[in-house]
């Protein structure tokens, strides 16, 4: 992990409507996050910047049901966000290895890769450059730890929790993501019989 990831996070597009007072909107505004003033001049013309993180959702099988372990991190407008953990690749790491280490530095939650979920990209805005951000998540069985955001060497992470998964959805504060709570929520008996039995409701 090396620098506050606005993930899914403050790359959530702007609803359209904010445009409409424009008789030619820009293409780039429905880009820009929220936290980034929206209208800044000169914003189609900054060079792109393609960012990577990798990163998923790590499953316990609890005596309540599955829990999901998600992070807690303020946004750069001082927000608390709920998110699920990721982080860029360091070194020669791919996408599997990167997301298995962010996971266990954020949460403290060792897990073993089950399965792709699948990506979501997104753009965003900083003072001299546009990015646009690729995030891979994975599936995960947790296989040890403890939760701590001591293991996070960016300290970006300001809290941790085991949230059952059929409320993870509600929890979490970005659309992308939860889209990605979704699809392990479809696949999840494959992996937890019995936790996704209880867990899996139509």
């Amino acid at each position: 992990m090396t620098s506050p990831d606005p993930s899914a996070h403050r790359g959530a597009p702007l609803p359209s409507a904010l445009g409409l007072r424009r008789r030619r909107p820009e293409p780039v505004r429905a880009e820009v996050p929220p936290v980034v003033a929206p209208r800044a001049p000169g914003a189609a013309g900054l060079p792109t910047v393609e960012e990577v993180s990798a990163g998923g959702i790590v499953i316990r099988e609890h005596e309540d049901g599955l829990e999901v372990a998600i992070i807690a991190r303020y946004n750069r407008g001082g927000r608390l966000e709920w998110c699920l953990p990721k982080g860029h690749p360091e070194g020669a790491e791919d996408h599997r290895q990167a997301a298995v280490r962010e996971v266990e530095e954020e949460t403290g939650i060792a897990g073993h890769i089950l399965e792709p979920l699948g990506s979501i990209d997104y753009w965003f805005t900083v003072s001299r450059h546009r990015v646009h951000k690729t995030v891979h998540h994975f599936l995960l069985r947790a296989t040890g730890g403890e939760l701590t955001i001591e293991n996070d060497p960016d300290h970006e992470a300001v809290d941790v929790a085991w949230v059952r998964l059929e409320d993870v959805a509600r929890r979490l504060s970005f659309a992308n993501e939860r889209r990605i709570v979704d699809l392990a929520r479809r696949i999840v008996d494959q992996h937890f019989p019995a936790g996704g039995a209880r867990d899996h409701r139509p």
